[in-house]
């Protein structure tokens, strides 16, 4: 065969052969991220039923909050978690939450029994109930003052 022929044939062919080999070679990492995200928002997904799938034990020590079960406990803790934005440990003392070691957790009770009288006496249901958040606005610390406006 001619050689011009061959270099004709070897073009029409190099050409898109070079293009596919660029296309994959781009398309590849869009391709193994992908498939990444799709692991990840499947173990996500098993942590959240594992985790909702988890029963809380009946409390114990229970000195000032009136709940039955892990359940409700549960459910109270996670509005103090985010009244205050922390986590448990912040006031219990792990594993044993039911120690009394940890000074915060005696601070929560008497925030609780503080809260719990004002809202005894706005019965009528006209005034917003106040909560952790009401004053910790999702901090550990509440502040006492507005933060200085720039320029004072």
């Amino acid at each position: 065969m001619n050689l011009l022929v061959l270099a004709s044939i070897r073009t029409v062919y190099d050409i898109p052969m070079r293009a596919l080999a660029a296309s994959l070679l781009l398309l590849l990492p869009l391709a193994i991220l992908a498939i990444a995200q799709d692991q990840q928002e499947k173990q996500t997904k098993q942590g959240k039923q594992e985790k909702a799938q988890r029963v809380l034990p009946d409390p114990t020590n229970l000195k000032i909050l009136k709940a039955k079960t892990g359940a409700e406990i549960g459910l109270i803790m996670r509005t103090f978690t985010a009244g205050l934005g922390v986590q448990c440990t912040f006031c219990h003392a792990v594993p044993n939450y039911a120690s009394d070691e940890n000074p915060k957790k005696i601070a929560a009770r008497s925030m609780i029994e503080l809260t719990a009288m004002v809202n005894a006496k706005f019965t009528d249901g006209k005034v917003m109930r106040v909560t952790c958040y009401t004053c910790h606005h999702g901090e550990a610390e509440p502040k006492t003052a507005p933060e200085p406006r720039p320029g004072q």
